[in-house]
């Protein structure tokens, strides 16, 4: 008995150790970044490095994701996470409907996401909804999985970038068929009737949500992740609660809009890196005149090195930010083994996320937080299309041997 107890406490040790070792680098890595963006780049780009590495930190410990959320709602008829959703949206609104009617903040001019209603945002919503469940992630999740460990999300990214790459070559078909003009609400209804409209539609659907989980349940599962350590453990090593999480997005993403002027979007980036990968690798695919990549600012990014795009930079802070808190909570570990049909999946999957963000001018965070607290209709329209191409990913899971048991602190 004495030797298991030894070997269990080596084990734990030698975790330890490499937790350790681990976070020196994940500091090494950040302060490395800071310093040369500084230096090379812009202050304001080794900023940005930082706010992606507190919204790493923030998606890690509070394991706040869409696809698991959306997936536990479908299955086991638990709103936990889709609630901390709509709190998340309805802070994202108090901040941005005011600033976004003002045009500026902190000297920043600001601009929502405003975009069409049509068959782009329809169809492509609906195949990343899908590709959300088959690839076992979202745009951000993916990012926060590889920098916990899970090397298994790596497929999913590069499917995810090929996916991009090729829907902007179809850009110009989807973005040509009929279409609604885009829709202000922050212009239509003013600012103070945008946002009681849009609390009120939240409210509903959180009460939705307790009026289900409660029917199939008699109880409405509680938020108490990590309620048994103190406050500063919890804040440092997690686990957090949802509610945390979702109020530490809204409020990361209005600095990302006060410092870039636009909302936090983080599909943007994996089209430029498939163009800028094609470019690398010299195909002949004659980026310059496609559609998608002759509108005001893709064009300059895909002539500039990647750490002058902002979204880039973000996202690679959100990897470096989870590899960070999965080091202090302990539990980082990389994990590759999956049966092939995972990979299968996680490719797929990537691949209709990454055409479909293309097209529906966004993914989860872009189009449906980013679309909602600009005040645009059409992120509405988004989280329909999505929330019902989940529910028939879901459904296709069990093709993949992908398990459809979801526990409320399951990652993304």
């Amino acid at each position: 008995m004495s030797s298991v107890n030894t070997a269990v406490t080596d084990t734990s040790a030698v975790k330890s150790i490499e937790s350790k070792l681990i976070l020196i680098v994940s500091f090494a890595l950040l302060g490395g970044g800071l310093l040369w963006l500084q230096q090379e780049v812009s202050e304001k780009q080794a900023l940005l490095l930082l706010v992606g590495t507190l919204l790493g930190i923030t998606l890690y410990h509070a394991a706040f994701g869409f696809t698991t959320a959306w997936r536990n709602f479908i299955i086991n008829r638990r709103g936990k996470g889709l609630r901390a959703q709509m709190l998340m949206l309805a802070v994202g609104v108090c901040l941005f409907f005011p600033a976004l009617s003002v045009g500026e903040l902190f000297g920043t001019e600001v601009r929502g996401f405003i975009r069409p209603l049509g068959w782009s945002v329809l169809v492509g919503a609906f195949i990343f909804g899908i590709g959300m469940q088959l690839g076992n992630g979202c745009a951000s999740g993916n990012l926060y999985h590889v920098g916990g460990g899970q090397l298994r999300a790596i497929p999913s990214m590069i499917g995810f970038t090929v996916g991009a790459l090729w829907a902007t070559k179809d850009y110009e078909w989807w973005t040509g068929l009929p279409q609604i003009a885009p829709v202000s609400l922050v212009d239509d209804l003013g600012v103070v009737m945008a946002i009681i409209a849009n609390l009120a539609l939240f409210a509903a659907i959180a009460a939705f949500t307790f009026w289900l989980e409660k029917r199939y349940h008699g109880n409405v599962e509680k938020d108490d992740a990590g309620s048994d350590r103190s406050l500063t453990q919890r804040l440092v090593s997690g686990p957090w609660p949802f509610i945390w999480g979702a109020v530490a997005l809204a409020l990361l993403n209005f600095v990302t809009l006060a410092m870039i002027g636009n909302p936090w979007a983080v599909a943007v980036a994996y089209p430029l890196w498939g163009a800028k990968l094609a470019m690398l690798l010299e195909l002949e695919l004659e980026l310059d005149f496609w559609t998608y990549w002759l509108q005001p600012g893709r064009e300059t990014a895909l002539g500039e090195p990647l750490q002058y795009d902002a979204f880039s930079v973000i996202n690679i802070g959100v990897v470096l930010g989870a590899l960070m808190a999965a080091s202090l909570a302990g539990k980082f570990s990389l994990q590759w083994r999956l049966p092939w049909q995972h990979w299968l999946a996680a490719i797929l999957g990537g691949l209709m996320l990454g055409y479909g963000a293309t097209i529906a001018f966004g993914c989860n965070i872009g189009a449906y937080f980013g679309g909602i607290v600009s005040g645009s209709l059409h992120g509405w329209l988004w989280l329909v299309a999505a929330f019902v191409g989940s529910l028939l990913g879901t459904y296709l899971r069990p093709l993949f041997a992908l398990p459809n048991e979801a526990g409320a602190r399951s990652s993304c």
